[in-house]
């Protein structure tokens, strides 16, 4: 399976809610979902006007998975097996997942406010960007862990887009799993994401039920 590459508000409409793919325009008069709240493929029929809108449970659960794999961008095979994993680990495997997800460095960029949305984040990160424990870094899905270092790469500070982002950014606020030092533009992962982190607009558990069929 490709990667969507179509346009990103129709995936919002898709899912009758913002998943925010575009950062800061999503805030704006310019989101397309704010204009255009239609389901793709409804060609302008609403809700009531002769199609049924009633939902199976399999619909549900399967609705809450894909508003999470838009959301930070991941593939099917890629989320079945961050699910595979975050069922291994100790807890509540819904809360795993999405502590999993949280952890990828793309999303750890964009959470330090590097990007404007997750998507320009796993570009730069692929550009080599970033280093983590002062190692370059390149792999988007390349998961952070307690007592790591994320940094911004010396030679991409003095960079206008990293200055323009970093200012417009100066305002959000890092997770509290994230130890922000805006003077050497570093964090310190001091702990594994928790629920209360995550704005994510999805109930976890739904997604363990689909997967536990």
């Amino acid at each position: 399976m490709a990667r969507y590459t179509g346009a990103v508000c129709r995936l919002c409409r898709r899912e009758s809610q913002k998943l925010f793919l575009k950062g800061d325009r999503c805030y704006t008069d310019k989101c397309g979902f704010g204009r255009r709240q239609s389901i793709p493929g409804q060609h302008g029929h609403g809700h009531g006007q002769g199609r049924s809108t009633k939902v199976s449970e399999y619909g549900t659960q399967l609705r809450e998975k894909q508003k999470a794999k838009r959301y930070y961008g991941i593939l099917e095979s890629q989320f079945r097996g961050y699910f595979e994993l975050a069922s291994k680990r100790k807890g509540k495997t819904g809360e795993n997942l999405l502590a999993i997800l949280e952890s990828r460095l793309d999303n750890t960029a964009y959470r330090l406010g590097f990007a404007m949305s997750r998507a320009e984040a796993r570009q730069l990160v692929r550009h080599g960007h970033f280093t983590v424990d002062g190692r370059r870094v390149n792999i988007p899905s390349f998961l952070v862990r307690p007592g790591m270092v994320v940094a911004l790469k010396d030679s991409s500070r003095a960079l206008e887009k990293f200055k323009s982002v970093i200012e417009a950014n100066a305002s959000r606020r890092p997770p509290k799993w994230l130890e922000y030092n805006a003077e050497t533009l570093s964090a310190k992962v001091v702990a594994v994401p928790a629920r209360d982190d995550i704005d994510l607009p999805v109930e976890e558990q739904l997604i363990v039920e689909l997967y536990s069929k």
